[in-house]
C-alpha cells in the first residue's frame, strides 16, 4: 500500500499529519496498528476501516476514531486512494480533554468513525485550509477544538456551555495582556494556559467566550493591527514591518493583510501616505 505521511505539526501530547494513501482495488490490506488516539478527518476518497471497534466506509466529512493499541486495516475495494488529515493524541492529553467536557467522562472510543457532522463542519474546513495554505501554528489550536469537538460528538454529549466565572475573566484579561507584550514572538496555546494555571482545553474555551475570538486569531489581528500602523506612518519596507511584527514569511503576511484589510500592504500605504 503506497502511502505517505507528513508531520504538519507537533507539541507535547499531540501530532498532526497529512497522510496520503494511493492504493486501489486490487492491492492488498495490511494490518497497523494505533500508538495514540487517532481522530482522522477524510478530506479526499473513501475507503473501508476495520477495527476493533467495528467496520465503517469512511467517506469526505468522516472521522477516523482509533484507540492506542488497536490493530485496524484498511482497504479501498471501492475506489482508489484517500487523503486525511490526521490528529494523534496522547492518553494524557485527551484525558485532559475529556476531564473539561461534562458529561463526557470516557477516555477512549468505543466507535470506529463518525459520520460527517454539521457541527464539525466549521473546525474541519479551518484545519483543511490551515493544511493549504502551510499555516502549521495553528494546528495548536485547531487540534484541541478538534479533539473537543469529536470527544463530545462520540458520547452525545449536549456540549452545554457554562458561563465563564469572574476568575476565568480575569485569567483572560491576563492573557489578553501577555499576547498584547510579546506580540512579536511565537506564543503557543500552552505557554498562554500556564501563564493562567489552567489546562489549555479549558483556557481555550473561556478565551473564545470572552473575547469572542480564540488567541490565535486574537494574535493574528494584534500583529495585522501593529503592521498597518506603521506601514501608514514609517518609511520602513513591507517586510521589516512583517517580520517586526512577527510574521516568519512575507508571502503569509500579504495574504493574512490582504484578507484583513481588503487590500495589499503597498495599496494600503500608498493610500495613507500618499
Amino acid at each position: 500500500m503506497a502511502t505517505t505521511n507528513k508531520t504538519v505539526a507537533s507539541g507535547p501530547g499531540w501530532q498532526v499529519s497529512d497522510v496520503i494513501c494511493t492504493a486501489a482495488a486490487g492491492d492488498r490490506p495490511f494490518e497497523e496498528e494505533h500508538r495514540a488516539f487517532c481522530v482522522a478527518a477524510v478530506t479526499n476518497g473513501t475507503f473501508r476501516y476495520r477495527t476493533r471497534q467495528g467496520t465503517a466506509m469512511l467517506a469526505p466529512g468522516a472521522i477516523l476514531l482509533g484507540n492506542p493499541g488497536t490493530c485496524y486495516e484498511c482497504g479501498h475495494e471501492h475506489g482508489a486512494g484517500d487523503r486525511c488529515l490526521s490528529f494523534h493524541f496522547s492518553p494524557a492529553y485527551l484525558e485532559r480533554v475529556v476531564a473539561e467536557l461534562p458529561g463526557s467522562k470516557r477516555l477512549g472510543f468505543a466507535d470506529p468513525r463518525l459520520p460527517p457532522l454539521l457541527s464539525l463542519t466549521p473546525v474541519l474546513a479551518e484545519a483543511e485550509a490551515a493544511r493549504e495554505r502551510g499555516d502549521n501554528e495553528a494546528f495548536e489550536e485547531l487540534g484541541l477544538r478538534i479533539a473537543g469537538a469529536v470527544v463530545a460528538a462520540a458520547a452525545g454529549s449536549s456540549g452545554t456551555v457554562r458561563t465563564p466565572s469572574r476568575r476565568d475573566q480575569k485569567r483572560v484579561a491576563e492573557a489578553v495582556r501577555l499576547i498584547e507584550l510579546n506580540a512579536e514572538r511565537p506564543l503557543s496555546l500552552t505557554e498562554l494556559a500556564d501563564s493562567t494555571a489552567t489546562s489549555p482545553y479549558h483556557f481555550l474555551r473561556i478565551f473564545r467566550q470572552v473575547a469572542g475570538m480564540t488567541p490565535y486569531q486574537f494574535l493574528l489581528k494584534i500583529r495585522l493591527h501593529r503592521a498597518a500602523v506603521r506601514l501608514a506612518s514609517s518609511d520602513a519596507s513591507v517586510s521589516t514591518i512583517a517580520f517586526d511584527a512577527g510574521f516568519n514569511d512575507l508571502s503569509t503576511f500579504n495574504r493574512r493583510f490582504r484578507r484583513q484589510m481588503g487590500e495589499t500592504p503597498g495599496a494600503y500605504r500608498a493610500r495613507r501616505v500618499g
